[in-house]
């Protein structure tokens, strides 16, 4: 099992460049939000833990001490993009690789764990952690069909009225068998308004060769939020100290 981070974010609306840091390195109470990440996957050897990083990279190299592979994604093109450049590091495996995010902290190792083991259970190439939450932020919605079949992912901007009333979310966490993955990325365009390549297409790709994607699916949690604003990281900061209680 090896996994990968993404941890190249400037952190623009959460003013990070105002504290000359990294997005990933902003502090909840008093640890960096990277470090969280790394701690709930700890149960990964870390030397089969690729962190992609971009802005301020050398910060992030120094202050995450452990033998970690890094890979640097000097432009931002987007989270697909950001995968594509640790590939390097993982031409030759042949397993299953979770990607993750430096900027969500609140992902439990429990629920690491179950992702991975669903994936392994179900021998699909392709594992999409869900999340169905009664008030919705704004994140892609599944789309099943009668069979209860994933079939589609709608961004909430794409999304119809109807559309918007499902619960059940895409929350950006996948479990991708390794060389599938990188076969995929290199199918990616970036024909959209910020000319990025987004990871979420990845299983956009896979249903429209008709491949079968498999999901695990949590219920009302906190897990699902990452830190983009000032407000994101109080959140944050209040349910890591709710759990030390």
């Amino acid at each position: 099992m090896k996994a990968i981070v993404l941890g190249a974010g400037k952190g623009t609306r959460l003013q990070s460049e105002k504290y000359n840091m990294p997005k990933v390195l902003r502090r909840a109470n008093g640890r960096p939000l990277l470090e969280y990440v790394l701690e709930a996957l700890s149960f990964i050897p870390q030397e089969d833990i690729c962190i992609v990083v971009g802005y301020k990279k050398e910060m992030v190299k120094e202050e995450i001490q452990g033998n970690y592979m890094y890979a640097d994604q000097d432009e931002q093109l987007g989270t697909g993009h950001a995968v594509m450049m640790a590939e390097p590091y993982f031409r030759d495996y042949d397993g299953p690789v979770l990607i993750a995010y430096g900027d969500m902290p609140l992902y439990t190792r429990e629920t690491y764990q179950t992702l991975i083991q669903k994936h392994i259970e179900s021998g699909s190439k392709c594992t999409v952690l869900t999340a169905v939450d009664e008030n919705p932020p704004a994140y892609g919605r599944i789309i099943r069909n009668e069979a209860g079949e994933m079939v589609d992912i709608v961004e909430t901007k794409d999304c119809t009225p109807e559309q918007l009333q499902i619960k059940e979310l895409n929350i950006g966490l996948y479990v991708f068998d390794n060389q599938f993955l990188f076969q995929n990325l290199a199918l990616l365009k970036n024909d959209n308004a910020q000319k990025e390549y987004y990871l979420t297409d990845i299983p956009k790709i896979m249903l429209g060769k008709g491949e079968k994607i498999h999901t695990y699916t949590i219920y009302d949690t906190d897990e699902i939020y990452g830190v983009n604003t000032p407000e994101d990281l109080e959140f944050c900061e209040r349910v890591l100290k709710e759990r030390r209680k």
